[in-house]
């Protein structure tokens, strides 16, 4: 048994309820040995790692790390919201009984980590001396050492913050197992794989797996999940998986910041690093905060909603980024950066990375190259295309090294927001931007948010697999009292964001894609911007506000007459289709806001006044 006393006290950890809950959990897992952490060891715990062939060297102040082949993504699923009260129950939560997921998660942890080193990992999700700050706490314990490695990246970590807390015991209490990996039967009946978070005992429980979204507790679990039940619970903020950034006008200084939602491969992370383009660089110049968590709350002073990015890292997927695609990214991954690469192609001779959409073809010359599972490309047979990485490959790197991170990133009063905004990858019906005054309109229209679903297995063509908010995997607590607070806390600010709609990913004839994208995405923002200053009128639709093509700067950009009407029109067929859909995914959510039925309800009357023109 680990002498858990002496660790504590080598470390200078003083926070007795901290000190308890350790001795706990280490008894109970059976650890041989316990060490508490600090950012101040990642050197050493990097060369350990290597040593022990955890990791792999990828260049210099590069790494590269190998999950087992059936733990690389998130699994929804397995992924459980518990709490002492039923009526947490949502439709996405994956509620359960607490007591009962926490008697599960202690047998499954009972003596599983024999033999092994538990890590403990106190950190801060937030910047220290944020009005947040008290949410923001927690001692994440690990038995995997690259786990540490990743959550140094991710999170402010150090005993300093766990010590200093003015309520010694409001700290989440974040316990994760690895377990046996090959013998936990994922994906089949007697799959022992859980991902719990306790949510109203701040308790995140996580067993069987090593892969960064189920094990890095700070991150998804207490950053998003734990952060979002909280910040409802107490009524004081909202924790959304949302971009961040800041657009400067160099021309007239003023600088406006804009946070919002994507569902899964709908460009949220190309968004956030997004750096303006040629034509436009001279004059704008676009900032860093985030590309995945943001917490939201109406500052009392002024009145304004504003937003902080909790995390202190990058957790980015490395397929398809590129110089083209999101040269920011590349550059916050350099050499001496740090950045910690996992499931990717590796070459242990060169040590060189390499993931699909990194260049146009892979490296000609397969000789010691390694797909994501380990094997030999050279081994291949003939006509064999299966990926050399793996789709959810990730990078992790700490937001200082991200070459346009802002100024004022680590400024624990946040920044005001301008705009939230939503996108989603819709072929069709979804135009470039249409922007919306009306808080309750953009509440639903987030709620409503969503993405192309695979027509041949959803089995309805033009419906989305909707994702409120993109939060639909993060949920914590039922959709109408989600959408109730949204309306509260934004409500409650002096000075109301505008909301609006993008979408980048109209096609034509051919399936080619009507805009360039990419850097380009920043022209509709401005535009946004410009409305909100009251400098442009736009059009009124039955959606909301769109642009006219003389108010889009569109210097520089090879568009035809053709293309940009269809980005600038409203398809009123499709879009009365919508409504439908839309009715039908809203009636899953009970007692839903009125509010939000009468948003509904006056955007289906004014199409159905338009079409009857």
């Amino acid at each position: 048994m680990a002498d858990v006393e002496a660790a504590l006290d080598a470390a200078g950890l003083k926070n007795q309820h901290v000190r308890e809950y350790v001795r706990y959990w280490a008894e109970l897992t059976g650890a041989a040995n316990v060490e508490v952490v600090s950012a101040a060891d990642d050197a050493r715990l990097i060369a350990e790692a290597l040593a022990a062939g955890e990791i792999e060297p990828a260049g210099e102040g590069l790494y590269y790390s190998r999950s087992y082949h059936k733990d690389t993504a998130r699994s929804e699923e397995r992924t459980i919201v518990a709490t002492t009260k039923a009526s947490d129950a949502g439709t996405y939560n994956n509620w359960r009984d607490a007591n009962e997921m926490t008697e599960l998660q202690k047998n499954n942890m009972r003596g599983a980590s024999a033999g092994k080193t538990m890590y403990v990992i106190p950190y801060l999700m937030a910047q220290p001396g944020s009005p947040l700050e008290r949410f923001a706490a927690g001692v994440e314990l690990t038995d995997c050492r690259p786990v540490v490695l990743h959550m140094i990246r991710m999170a402010r970590v150090g005993v300093e913050y766990i010590n200093s807390l003015t309520d010694q015991n409001s700290f989440v209490r974040a316990v994760h197992v690895t377990g046996d990996l090959p013998n936990l039967g994922q994906g089949t009946p007697d799959d022992k794989r859980y991902f719990v978070t306790v949510a109203d005992e701040r308790t995140i429980l996580h067993y069987g797996s090593s892969y960064g979204g189920n094990a890095l507790l700070g991150k998804i679990a207490h950053g998003l999940r734990q952060a979002a039940y909280d910040g409802w619970a107490s009524g004081e903020f909202l924790s959304e998986q949302f971009m961040l950034i800041g657009i400067t006008d160099k021309a007239t200084g003023r600088k406006y910041h804009i946070c919002g939602g994507f569902p899964s491969a709908s460009g949220k992370t190309n968004l956030a690093m997004m750096l303006a383009p040629d034509d436009l660089g001279d004059r704008y110049h676009v900032e860093f905060y985030g590309d995945d968590i943001a917490w939201l709350w109406v500052n009392e002073s002024d009145g304004k909603l504003y937003a902080i990015n909790p995390e202190f890292g990058v957790f980015g997927v490395a397929k398809d980024t590129n110089e083209t695609t999101n040269p920011t990214a590349l550059g916050s991954i350099e050499p001496g950066t740090g950045a910690i690469f996992t499931n990717i192609a590796y070459n242990p001779t060169t040590q060189e990375v390499w993931w699909e959409g990194r260049t146009p073809q892979p490296p000609a010359d397969v000789t010691g190259w390694l797909d994501w599972m380990g094997a030999p490309i050279a081994d291949r047979k003939e006509g064999d295309t299966s990926p050399w990485a793996h789709p959810n490959s990730r990078f992790t790197t700490t937001l200082s090294k991200v070459p346009n991170i802002a100024s004022d990133f680590e400024d624990p009063k946040g920044v005001p927001i301008d705009a939230i905004i939503f996108g989603g990858r819709t072929r069709d019906r979804e135009p470039l931007i249409r922007a919306i005054t009306d808080i309750a309109e953009g509440v639903y229209d987030g709620l409503t948010l969503g993405a192309e679903a695979t027509f041949a297995a959803e089995g309805v063509e033009g419906q989305l697999r909707y994702d409120p908010m993109s939060m639909r995997p993060f949920m914590s607590y039922p959709e109408a009292d989600y959408a109730a607070h949204w309306l509260k806390i934004v409500g409650a600010a002096s000075e109301k964001p505008l909301f609006a709609h993008v979408n980048w990913f109209q096609r034509g004839e051919g399936g080619r894609f009507l805009w360039p994208g990419y850097r380009d995405n920043l022209r509709p923002l401005l535009w946004l911007m410009q409305l909100k200053n009251g400098e442009v009128t736009g059009r009124q639709t039955p959606v909301g506000i769109i642009p006219t093509r003389e108010e889009l700067d569109l210097t520089g950009v090879d568009i035809s007459d053709e293309d940009l009407n269809t980005l600038l029109t409203i398809d009123n067929a499709r879009w009365r289709q919508e409504m439908g859909f839309r009715e039908t995914h809203l009636t899953q959510f009970d007692g839903l806001p009125e509010e939000i039925w009468e948003a509904h309800r006056r955007v289906a009357a004014a199409l159905d006044a338009e079409a009857g023109k």
